[in-house]
C-alpha cells in the first residue's frame, strides 16, 4: 500500500499526517510546470495520488498576494489533474476548501452549492483556482472516465502547520501571537473584532478520512470534511491564551478586516460514507498541536 499512494504537499499540514505515501521534496518536482509533474507521476506511477499541495495563507494573505495565490493554485491543480489522467492513476482526492463556496448563499453549505454564486472578495484568487479544479475533475470524470473527486475540509489546524505571522491560518497565527506576548510580557492583538463563526477540523483527522475515503467511497461527488459545529474567534482566542496560561490583554484591531462572518457547513453526506468516525474534540487538538509548536518551536515553520 505505501509504494501505491503519492502524497502531494506531503510535508505539510494535512499531508504528513497520512500514515503511508510516496512523499518528495517541492525543489525536486515543481507542481507549477506541466513537465516536471508530468516526470513526478511518471517516475512513481502510483495507483492513487492525494493531491493536498497548494499555495495557502489567512485573510491577509489572500488579499495581499491574490494573483499569486490564483496563479500557482490553477496551475498545480491543472497539472496534477492532468497528468494523472494521462498517466492512468486509478484514484485522485483533490484537496479544496470552504472558500471555494459563494459569499452570499443559503446556509449550511452542501457539496451542491459550489458554484450559486461569486466567492468572499477577501479569497477569490485562491477560490476561484480551487473551483476550477472541481471543474476539471467533473470534465475529466465526464470524458476519459476517471473517478476522481476532491474533499472539502473546513478551517483545518494541527502540529505541521505555517505559523509564519504574514502568511499563516487563523489558529497558527494566534498560537504564535500568543506565545509571543507571553514570551515578551506584551498584549496579544487580534485582527477584527471576534465574532466570525468557524468551523475547525484537526488535520490528524482530515487524513484518517481521506484513507477511509480511498478505501470505502465509490463515488466522485465532492466530499465536505467537518465537524459541522461553529465557534468564534474569541472562543478560539480564550482557549489558546488559557492552554498557554497568558494572563496579559487582548486587544481585538476592528482596523483589520474580519473576513467573511461565517459559513457552517452540513457534513450529512460524509456521514453516509463514513457513518462512525468521530473527531477530536478541539480542546484536545489544540492541546497537542500547542505542545508540539512548544516543543518544536526552533524548528517550525514560522
Amino acid at each position: 500500500m505505501k509504494n501505491d499512494i503519492l502524497i502531494t504537499g506531503g510535508n505539510g499540514l494535512v499531508g504528513s499526517e497520512f500514515k503511508e505515501g510516496i512523499r518528495f521534496r517541492s525543489s525536486d518536482y515543481d507542481l507549477r510546470c506541466p513537465d516536471q509533474t508530468e516526470k513526478l507521476i511518471k517516475k512513481y506511477a502510483p495507483k492513487h495520488v492525494i493531491h493536498a499541495a497548494g499555495r495557502v495563507g489567512g485573510v491577509g494573505a489572500n488579499i495581499n498576494y491574490v494573483g499569486e495565490f490564483f496563479y500557482e493554485n490553477i496551475m498545480m491543480n491543472t497539472n496534477v489533474i492532468h497528468s494523472c489522467m494521462n498517466n492512468n492513476v486509478d484514484r485522485l482526492i483533490c484537496f479544496l476548501s470552504t472558500c471555494i463556496f459563494p459569499d452570499v448563499v443559503d446556509y449550511p453549505l452542501t457539496e451542491d452549492k459550489i458554484h450559486l454564486g461569486p466567492p468572499h472578495k477577501s479569497n477569490f484568487g485562491y477560490a476561484y483556482a480551487k473551483r476550477m479544479a472541481q471543474v476539471q475533475i467533473d470534465a475529466y470524470n465526464q470524458q476519459y472516465g476517471t473517478k476522481y473527486f476532491s474533499v472539502i475540509p473546513t478551517n483545518v489546524y494541527g502540529p505541521n502547520d505555517n505559523y509564519n505571522l504574514e502568511s499563516s491560518h487563523l489558529i497558527p497565527a494566534i498560537i504564535h501571537k500568543v506565545y509571543l506576548a507571553k514570551t515578551n510580557g506584551t498584549d496579544l492583538v487580534i485582527w477584527g473584532d471576534g465574532s466570525p463563526l468557524r468551523e475547525f477540523v484537526y488535520s490528524k483527522d482530515v487524513a484518517r478520512v481521506c484513507e477511509l475515503l480511498l478505501d470505502q467511497y465509490d463515488d466522485t461527488r465532492p466530499v465536505i470534511i467537518s465537524t459541522s459545529q461553529e465557534i468564534s474567534i474569541k472562543e478560539i482566542v480564550k482557549m489558546i491564551a488559557d492552554i498557554f496560561d497568558y494572563k496579559g490583554k487582548i486587544v481585538y484591531d476592528t482596523s483589520r478586516p474580519n473576513g467573511q462572518h461565517r459559513k457552517p457547513s452540513d457534513n450529512s453526506f460524509l456521514k453516509t460514507v463514513i457513518s462512525d468516525f468521530e473527531f477530536t474534540p478541539i480542546e484536545v487538538g489544540l492541546g497537542e498541536t500547542i505542545e508540539h509548536f512548544i516543543a518544536n518551536y526552533k524548528n517550525i515553520k514560522r
